[in-house]
């Protein structure tokens, strides 16, 4: 249990370190006010025109009594909006790291260089094509795992009680377990660790995962939060890639950016 904090203070150490790199921070914010535009447009949609998908679906219901039909349309229109905030949650790290992949590849460097005791970070030795290749491929099949999670956990939501109560606790674990994958996978690819190999080491430490992944999926509900965290995200789960990898890491090493500048 005991991951379950540090997990949680490699997310706050991640913040910290992008409050004291301004620059860096800016910069990273960048690719979050995009995918939340493209994905504001994709839910304001949702809101406008699912009531008539909704009804369009369920043609058979046209002919129950009233008040059965708007009841149950509501209901299914509820729940549709529902998995399509679920999916915004599981999807958009994967979308904006797949935009930002430039922004968030020299973050994450610049925080291995800044903790790391010879002051270097590993380079996979790729283009940057080849990287954006590598990146959607495996963001692909993350979120192919994640989908069927969804659907799974969606069906589980039908069930009187433990559909109100148990699933979102599961929800929210499996989000942040994903999240992190995806924010951990910026870090671990420069290193070549593959799809396979990270969700390896992850499982192999779900706690960490959890502690760093759900209270980050939890902040992500909230509307405008997800873009103002991402690079602290990132620059977070770099440190605990780290750690996954077995790297020594200058705890100070988030120090004062005018100092750092000064030794280079």
């Amino acid at each position: 249990m005991r991951d379950l904090g540090v997990g949680f203070n490699y997310l706050l150490k991640g913040q910290r370190w992008v409050a004291q790199h301004g620059k860096q921070y800016g910069f990273g914010l960048v690719p979050g006010l995009i995918t939340l535009v493209l994905y504001a447009a994709a839910l304001v949609a949702l809101a406008l025109w699912g009531e008539d998908f909704v009804s369009w679906a369920t043609p058979f219901a046209d002919d129950w009594s009233s008040p059965w039909p708007g009841l149950f349309r509501g209901f299914l229109l509820a729940v549709l909006f529902a998995l399509g905030l679920l999916l915004s949650v599981l999807t958009f790290t994967a979308v904006t790291l797949l935009i930002g992949e430039p922004f968030y590849e020299s973050l994450s460097e610049k925080v291995d260089r800044d903790v790391s005791p010879d002051g270097t970070a590993p380079e996979s030795g790729l283009s940057l094509w080849q990287e954006l290749w590598i990146s959607g491929r495996d963001s692909l099949r993350v979120l192919v795992r994640a989908a069927l999670w969804a659907v799974l956990l969606f069906g589980c939501g039908f069930i009187p009680f433990v559909g109100q109560t148990v699933v979102p606790v599961i929800g929210f674990f499996v989000t942040g377990f994903f999240l992190t994958e995806q924010l951990t996978a910026v870090s671990l690819q420069r290193r070549r660790v593959d799809l396979r190999a990270r969700l390896t080491l992850l499982r192999s430490r779900k706690t960490l995962v959890w502690g760093f992944g759900t209270p980050l999926a939890l902040a992500f509900v909230v509307p405008f939060v997800a873009v103002f965290l991402m690079p602290g995200a990132v620059a977070g789960a770099t440190l605990m890639a780290r750690d996954l990898a077995g790297e020594a890491t200058v705890e100070d090493g988030a120090g004062d950016p005018e100092e750092e500048e000064v030794t280079r």
